[in-house]
């Protein structure tokens, strides 16, 4: 029985021992696997949180850092603004004529962003609109692949389209998805030759004209030349929109609102059109008469500035660009060697000649190098200094200013320019200081692109540039407007539009008032640069002079008009040898109450009396005889 017991211990003993053991087990299984467990949730948890993070970062970026590009994107897709084109400001002349105006025309235009996506689809395009516009197919392909997508703003592919073209883009335009035909405006120039060196033209911005404007876009116009180019803030206008809702290929579907465009400013010039018209047509005539190539011309108001008329032949229509030249008509422009683009009137530097004269004689008054009663003998025809001559055009008896002036006597400009005998010239730097004050050889400010300075030398100057001294001959030669010394015809006519006036330089002004949108003017005020910078005396004397060329002097067929005239006539030698000679007259009139002052050249057209003062006589019969 105990061994029964005992035997049954031992068998619930084990059982004891079997099941402590295997407790032990779970117990150790458990605390082994319980880490295992949290440090997989925790990695699930770590994940989730990322995720949370990585998404949270993508919203921001989105929402608020590409928010505006994705906002424009989105709204691109559904809503355009379609742009209204400003018209340009009109120009017109003193009087109110209409210089320059709009005509409505078509321009197609590329959308990038409505182009399709597949190559075969965008050669379709190509095909077709190669075929309406007769455009070569190569190029408009390489306009279409070019363009950036993701861009909703319009590129210019072909400007001023016909009707026809129009009409058929029309009907074709589910077909050519990414293609629209915006509405615009072109210039009409009236006259345009007549017209173009002042008024110039506009175009097409280009992409380097974008990056100086960028509030402009690439089917924009913009000034390129004269006064289409300096009033270009004041003409060009702020362009309008139409807001339009588009489906996904670019058609509108329904419009939203309009923002009206604003015209641009109108200006009104000093510039009298029949006065251009008939300088243009005298010139023309001037020119055909003594073989001339090329001439300009500036009429001036001596009382403010203000330009009258302003010609440089050969001269070029501005239509052609307005209408978009061809590149046939543009190189046989650019090709032209009688630059029919330049406009000489304020770009051309000349010898000014015999016209520089009035200008040495009142600096060699105002300086007491001489006095109005002073007498220089002729000396036969010619000053000898060691081996060189230098002679007068014809031989003068003996002269005080005023005959010097009439006259045209070159002797004596030379004694009071460079010194001879007992006359101490005035020498190189002073007779550069009174041109200089004069306005030559300087900018005159005009409200034009693209003005010369011309050249009033200094010894310093020739030094400086050429490496050698200056010598007396230099002096003789700048005296007489010869030498180094250059102009502009304009600042030739301001010159002597100051001496009209009794000593005023004005800055020259093309404009005269502008219209603004509300229709109020606003007038241009006559600009001074200087005044009372040569003594009155003096002015008068050299007035004088002037009036005494008209009649005892190189102008007297001037005397028949049927106002008094003062004038100075100039021949300048130019060319290999000096052998070729331009034609100068300036003048005034009438001669005790100015109204008009001019300069006219003609180049290569000889002595000045026999080419440039018929056109004189010419425009002054006809200006102060008009029904005015």
């Amino acid at each position: 029985m105990l061994d029964k017991l005992l035997k049954n211990r031992k068998v619930l003993r084990g059982i004891e021992i079997e099941d402590s053991i295997m407790t032990v087990t779970q117990k150790e299984k458990a605390i082994i696997e319980k880490p295992f467990k949290r440090k997989g949730l925790n990695m699930v948890w770590c994940v989730i949180v990322l995720i949370i993070i990585l998404l949270a970062g993508r919203v921001i970026y989105l929402d608020v850092i590409r928010g505006s590009y994705y906002y424009d994107v989105s709204n691109g897709n559904r809503i355009r603004l379609v742009t209204i084109k400003a018209p340009r400001g009109k120009i017109l002349d003193k009087f109110g004529k209409i210089l320059v105006s709009n005509i409505p025309s078509m321009d197609v235009v590329i959308v990038p962003h409505d182009l399709p996506n597949n190559s075969g689809d965008l050669e379709t395009v190509a095909r077709k609109i190669s075929g309406i516009l007769g455009m070569d197919l190569g190029n408009v392909e390489t306009a279409l692949e070019t363009q950036n997508r993701k861009s909703i703003e319009p590129v210019l592919l072909k400007e001023n389209i016909t009707q026809d073209q129009a009409l058929i883009l029309a009907e074709k335009a589910g077909e050519i998805p990414g293609i629209s035909v915006e509405n615009t405006a072109i210039r009409n120039y009236e006259n345009g030759p007549i017209f173009s060196p002042i008024i110039g033209y506009d175009g097409k911005i280009t992409q380097a004209e974008l990056k100086n404007n960028p509030d402009y876009s690439l089917t924009d116009y913009i000034g390129k030349t004269g006064l289409e180019k300096y009033y270009e803030q004041k003409l060009k206008g702020k362009n309008g929109a139409q807001q339009v809702e588009v489906d996904s290929i670019g058609n509108a579907t329904k419009n939203l609102g309009i923002i009206q465009p604003e015209a641009g400013e109108n200006l009104y010039l000093n510039i009298d059109e029949e006065l251009q018209k008939k300088l243009y047509d005298s010139l023309t005539a001037s020119m055909e008469k003594n073989g001339s190539k090329t001439a300009a011309a500036v009429a001036i108001d001596p009382r403010n500035g203000g330009i009258l008329a302003m010609v440089s032949l050969p001269s070029f229509d501005n239509n052609l660009f307005a209408e978009g030249i061809s590149n046939t008509d543009y190189q046989s422009l650019i090709t032209d060697p009688n630059l029919p683009l330049f406009n000489r009137a304020i770009s051309g530097e000349y010898p000014p000649g015999s016209t520089l004269k009035p200008a040495v004689a009142a600096a060699a008054l105002a300086e007491g190098t001489i006095t109005p009663t002073t007498i220089i003998n002729g000396q036969g025809g010619s000053i000898n200094i060691g081996n060189f001559r230098f002679g007068d055009w014809t031989a003068h008896g003996p002269s005080d200013v005023r005959t010097a002036i009439a006259q045209s006597n070159d002797i004596f400009f030379y004694t009071v320019g460079g010194g001879y005998g007992n006359i101490q010239g005035l020498g190189m730097d002073r007779m550069k200081k009174y041109e200089n004050l004069f306005g030559l050889g300087n900018p005159t400010g005009i409200d034009l692109p693209d003005e010369s300075t011309g050249l009033i030398p200094s010894e310093q100057w020739k030094l400086d540039k050429l490496g050698e001294k200056w010598y007396i001959g230099d002096s003789y030669h700048s005296a007489i407007g010869q030498g180094f010394v250059t102009v502009t015809p304009l600042q030739l006519a301001n010159y002597v539009a100051a001496i009209a006036n009794g000593g005023i330089l004005y800055q020259p002004r093309a404009v005269n008032r502008v219209q603004k949108n509300d229709g109020t003017i606003e007038d241009v005020s006559p600009v001074v640069i200087r005044k009372d910078f040569i003594p009155a005396d003096v002015i008068q004397v050299v007035r004088e002079g002037m009036r005494k060329t008209v009649t005892d002097g190189t102008a007297q067929p001037l005397k028949t008009l049927p106002v008094e005239v003062a004038g100075k006539t100039g021949t300048a030698q130019f060319g290999v040898g000096g052998l070729q000679l331009h034609g100068w007259f300036t003048s005034f009139a009438p001669y005790n109450d100015p109204e008009i002052a001019m300069a006219v050249l003609v180049e290569g057209g000889g002595e000045g009396f026999s080419s440039a003062e018929p056109v004189a006589k010419d425009i002054y019969d006809w200006y102060f005889t008009r029904d005015k």
